[in-house]
C-alpha cells in the first residue's frame, strides 16, 4: 500500500468536459407537445438508468416483484419457524428421552410408546406463554418486526418505481415485455441514446455517449474498483501461521460503501456529485478527522450489532446450505470467484452482466489449474480412508435392502450420512489419472478470460505460492460461507483499527482523482479511461502517458478497460488519447502479424491443443484461443503441421497478433447504416456471411426475433474472444517492456510502438490502410471442432518433477 508521502504527490487533475460541446450546459430544451410523459428532464439519471438496467438482468417486471415478495416470505419465515424451533418442541418427546404412553380404546399395544409429531409439539398456549415469559426472544421479535416493515415498505416503493419503467420500456423503448429477454443490454442502450435527441432525458447534454450511461450506473463501482487497483482499502491482513489473508465480504464492503458513498456523514452530498469541502485542499487534515470519527462511530455500531447479526447469518446459512450439503456434500469443495477477485479483477465501466459473462468462461480453465495441485502423500492417505470408509458404507447399505428395519436402530441413519459425507471430501483429494497438465498453459487460458495478472506469476506455475494467490480470488465455498460468518465479528475491527488509520488517504484520493464531466456529474477520473493521465508506459503507453508513478493504474488497468469497453461498445467514439493508443496498437498489431504463423495453421492445431489443455469440449473461438496459448508449446517441440513442414518458432504473443490481424480486417456491417467505429469484430457474427452461409435455410425458418437472438450471443462470444486475444497479447508486450530477460523467444525484428506509425504507412486512426494482409476466412472452425472428437492426442514429454496429478507438458 502506498503510504501518505506518495499520496502527496498527487495532484488535482483538471475537469474533463470534452463529452459536451462548450456552452451546452445553457441549452434550452424544447419538448415537443406531443410528449406527455415524464421522461424528460429527469433529475436523478443515476437511479433511473440503474433500474433500467436491472430491469433488463432481472427479466421485467414480473419476476423481480416475485422475487421480492418471496424475500419477505423467506424472512418472514426464517424468524418464525425459528422462534417455532427454539420455543414450541418439547425435545426430550422428540428424541424419546421421556416416555409418552397413548392410552385410549383401539390403540393397540405396541403402538402405546410410538411416538409422533404432535407428542413433541407443544400446545399453543404453551408455546405462547414461553415465548412471552423470555425478554430476549421478545426483543429479537421487535426487532425482526421493524425490519420486516422496513422491507415491505421498501417492497411497495419498488413496485411503484419499477411499474414506472415498465411503462418506459413498453411506451419509449418500444419493447414488449414478452419480448425483453431478447434484447441485449447494448440494443436498449442504442435506444436510451436516440430517445435522449428526442425527449432530453438529460438537459446538459444533447447526445448521451455509451461511457455516460456507464458512469451513472458504476459512478460508485468505479471508484470501488479504483481503491482496490491502488490497494487504498484495507482488506489485505497479515495474520500469525496464515501470512498474508484477504479478506473482504459483502458485510464490510457494506460499509465501506455506506461510509464513503451514501450513508450518513459520507463524502457525497447526493447521488452524482462529492461534496466541494472534499474537493479542496486547503481543510484536508480536518476533514480526515472528522472521516474517521465517523469510521468510529460506524465500527462501534457495528460492535454493538455484532451478536444480532451473527445470529442471522447463522440462521441463514443454516437454512440456505444445509439441505444442499446433505444432497451434495462434494459442494463445500467446488469453488467461486470471491469478492476481492470480482473487484480485483473487473475492468473500469464493466457492468455486472459483461463481468460475470467473463469469469464464467474463466471458471473451467480455473478450476483445472487449481485442481492440478496435488499431494502425494494426501492422495495416498484420501485412497485409503475412501477405501475403509466405502467398505463400511456398502455393508450398511446391503443390511438395508436386506431389511429396511435396520433404519430404525439408533444413529444407522446418521453413520451413512457421515460416510457418505467423507467419501466426497476424499475423493476430491484423488486426482484424475488420465488428465494431462500444462501448468502454465492453463495459467495462460486462464489469464486469456480474467486480464489481470500480476508479473510475478509467469513462469511460477507450478509453485504453490502463486496457487495461493490465485486461491484469493479463486475460493472455496466453504471458506466463503466461514468468511461471512466471521464477518459480523471481524468487520468491527477492520473498521476501527485498519479504516481509520487510510482516513488522510481517502481523502486525498478522492480529492485527487475525482473529475467533473457535464451532464454526468462527479466520476473517479480511472473510469475515463485517459491514456494521458492515467497510462502505464510498460503497458504500450509510452510516450502517450503524462501520469507519475502514483497516477498510474496498476496492472495495465487503465489499457485493458479501454480495450474492452471499445470492444463491447464498438460505436462509441473514444477521446483523441484513446484513439491514438488503439490505432497504435492495431498498428502493432499489423506489424507482428507478419512474422507470425497464419490463422488456418492455428485452426489446423485447434483439436490437438485443445487436448493438450484438457478441455472436453470447446466452441469455435474457444478452440481458436487455445491453439493460439499452445502454438509456442508445438513449436519449440518440433511437431510438424499438417501441412508436413515444421513450423517456425514463435510467441503466444505473434500467434494473437495473427488472428487479431484477420479479425481486424473484416467487416461488420453496423446496425442503422453507420459505418463502424474501430472494425475489432469479425464479420462472421453476420449470418450473411461465409461461416454461417450453410445455415441459411435454417435462418430462413427461424422467426425475427430468434434470429437476432442467434446473431446477439455471436456477437457477444466472438467480442469476448476478441479481448481475450488483446489480453494475452498486451501482456506479452508487457512482459517484454518490463522483464525483457524472462522472454525466452524473441520476436524478429522488434519495433517500438511509437515508431510503429511512420513504417508501417498506417495513419488513419480509424482505419487499417491497404497494405494488410488478406483476411483469413474462420469458416473452417466448423470442420476442426467436428474433427475434434474423431483423433485427439496426447503429447506427454515425461514424468513431472512436480507433485502433479497424471501427466505434464
Amino acid at each position: 500500500m502506498a503510504n501518505f508521502e506518495a499520496y502527496q504527490e498527487y495532484h488535482r487533475i483538471e475537469d474533463f468536459e470534452e463529452d459536451s460541446p462548450p456552452g451546452e450546459e445553457d441549452l434550452l430544451v424544447h419538448v415537443p407537445e406531443g410528449l406527455k410523459d415524464s421522461w424528460h428532464h429527469i433529475k436523478n439519471l443515476d437511479n433511473f438508468f440503474t433500474r433500467i438496467y436491472h430491469f433488463h438482468q432481472k427479466n421485467g417486471f414480473a419476476c423481480m416483484m416475485l422475487s421480492e415478495f418471496f424475500e419477505l416470505v423467506q424472512l418472514l419465515f426464517v424468524v418464525t419457524f425459528t422462534t417455532f424451533l427454539v420455543n414450541c418442541v418439547e425435545y426430550d418427546v422428540l428424541f424419546a428421552n421421556r416416555a409418552v404412553n397413548h392410552t385410549g380404546p383401539g390403540q393397540s399395544p405396541t403402538d402405546r410408546n410410538k411416538v409422533t409429531l404432535p407428542d413433541a409439539i407443544l400446545p399453543s398456549q404453551q408455546c405462547t406463554e414461553r415465548i412471552q415469559g423470555n425478554s430476549w426472544i421478545i426483543f429479537l421479535l421487535i426487532m425482526a418486526a421493524v425490519f420486516w416493515v422496513y422491507r415491505l415498505v421498501k417492497v411497495f416503493c419498488n413496485i411503484l418505481s419499477y411499474w414506472e419503467i415498465r411503462q418506459f420500456y413498453i411506451k419509449a423503448l418500444k419493447i414488449r415485455m414478452d419480448e425483453l429477454c431478447n434484447f441485449t443490454w447494448q440494443e436498449v442502450q442504442d435506444r436510451l441514446i436516440s430517445l435522449q435527441r428526442e425527449q432530453q432525458m438529460c438537459i446538459h447534454k444533447k447526445e448521451l455517449t455509451e461511457l455516460d450511461i456507464y458512469h451513472r450506473i458504476l459512478r460508485f463501482k468505479n471508484y470501488m474498483v479504483a481503491m482496490i487497483n491502488k490497494s487504498l482499502l484495507p482488506v489485505q491482513l497479515q495474520l500469525p501461521l496464515l501470512g498474508n489473508v484477504i479478506f473482504l465480504t459483502q458485510g464490510l464492503k457494506y460499509n465501506f460503501e455506506l461510509i464513503l458513498f451514501w450513508g450518513p456523514g459520507s463524502l457525497f452530498q447526493n447521488k452524482w456529485n462529492l461534496h466541494p469541502k472534499y474537493k479542496r485542499s486547503g481543510n484536508r487534515l480536518e476533514l480526515a478527522q472528522q472521516l474517521s470519527r465517523v469510521i468510529l462511530l460506524m465500527g462501534v455500531a457495528n460492535l454493538l450489532l455484532c451478536p444480532f447479526i451473527l445470529v442471522w447469518q447463522v440462521l441463514y446459512a443454516f437454512f440456505s446450505y444445509t439441505e444442499v450439503i446433505r444432497r451434495e456434500p462434494g459442494s463445500l469443495g467446488a469453488r467461486r470467484w470471491s469478492l476481492y477477485g470480482r473487484l480485483y479483477l473487473r475492468h473500469f465501466n464493466e457492468l455486472d452482466h459483461e463481468l460475470h459473462g467473463r469469469l464464467g468462461r474463466g471458471y473451467k480453465p480455473t478450476s483445472k489449474y487449481m485442481n492440478s495441485f496435488t499431494s502425494p502423500l494426501l492422495t495416498v492417505l484420501a485412497k485409503n480412508v475412501a477405501f475403509f470408509s466405502g467398505s463400511v458404507l456398502a455393508v450398511l447399505i446391503a443390511l438395508t435392502v436386506y431389511d429396511e428395519d435396520v433404519l430404525t436402530v439408533q444413529h444407522i441413519l446418521t453413520a451413512i450420512t457421515v460416510l457418505g459425507v467423507v467419501i466426497t471430501i476424499t475423493r476430491s483429494f484423488i486426482p484424475d489419472e488420465h488428465m494431462v497438465w500444462c501448468p502454465e498453459q492453463l495459467l495462460q487460458c486462464v489469464l486469456a478470460h480474467i486480464h489481470y495478472m500480476p508479473d510475478h506469476w509467469r513462469g511460477n506455475a507450478n509453485k504453490s505460492e502463486t496457487r495461493d494467490e490465485v486461491a484469493q480470488l479463486f475460493q472455496y465455498k466453504a471458506v466463503f460461507i466461514l468468511e461471512e460468518l466471521l464477518s459480523p465479528i471481524v468487520t468491527p475491527f477492520i473498521l476501527i483499527f485498519l479504516l481509520r488509520n487510510k482516513s488522510l488517504e481517502i481523502i486525498d484520493f478522492f480529492r485527487n482523482f475525482t473529475v467533473e464531466v457535464v451532464g454526468v456529474g462527479d466520476i473517479c477520473s480511472f473510469a475515463q479511461m485517459d491514456i494521458r493521465r492515467h497510462g502505464n508506459p510498460t503497458w504500450m503507453s509510452e510516450g502517450q502517458t503524462e501520469a507519475s508513478v502514483y497516477q498510474q493504474a496498476e496492472n495495465g488497468k487503465t489499457e485493458l478497460s479501454l480495450m474492452h469497453f471499445t470492444i463491447k461498445n464498438p460505436r462509441w467514439q473514444p477521446p483523441q488519447e484513446s484513439s491514438v493508443f488503439i490505432s497504435h496498437l492495431k498498428e502493432k498489431v499489423q506489424h507482428d502479424a507478419q512474422g507470425g504463423p497464419s490463422t488456418q495453421l492455428l485452426l489446423s492445431e485447434a483439436p490437438l491443443c485443445t487436448s493438450l489443455q484438457s478441455n472436453e469440449s470447446a466452441t469455435g473461438p474457444d478452440n481458436l484461443l487455445a491453439s493460439v496459448l499452445a502454438h509456442p508449446i508445438l513449436t519449440a517441440s518440433g511437431l510438424q503441421g499438417r501441412d508436413h513442414r515444421f513450423i517456425p518458432p514463435s510467441t503466444a504473443a505473434s500467434a494473437a497478433a495473427s488472428v487479431l490481424a484477420s479479425l481486424s480486417t473484416s467487416q461488420l456491417p453496423a446496425h442503422g447504416g453507420r459505418a463502424r467505429a474501430h472494425g475489432l469484430l469479425p464479420s462472421s457474427v453476420h449470418p450473411e456471411t461465409t461461416m454461417y452461409r450453410s445455415d441459411r435455410t435454417v435462418m430462413d425458418s427461424m422467426s425475427r426475433s430468434e434470429s437476432r437472438l442467434r446473431s446477439n450471443t455471436l456477437h457477444s462470444e466472438f467480442a469476448s474472444a476478441e479481448m481475450s486475444l488483446h489480453a494475452i497479447y498486451m501482456h506479452e508486450l508487457h512482459q517484454q517492456t518490463s522483464h525483457p530477460q524472462r522472454t525466452s523467444v524473441h520476436w524478429q525484428n522488434p519495433v517500438p510502438l511509437r515508431d510503429l506509425h511512420t513504417q508501417t504507412g498506417l495513419h488513419a486512426p480509424g482505419g487499417l490502410g491497404s497494405s494488410l494482409p488478406t483476411p483469413v476466412h474462420l469458416g473452417g472452425w466448423r470442420e476442426e471442432e467436428e474433427e475434434e472428437d474423431e483423433g485427439e492426442q496426447e503429447i506427454v514429454s515425461g514424468s513431472p518433477p512436480e507433485q502433479r496429478a497424471g501427466s505434464s507438458c
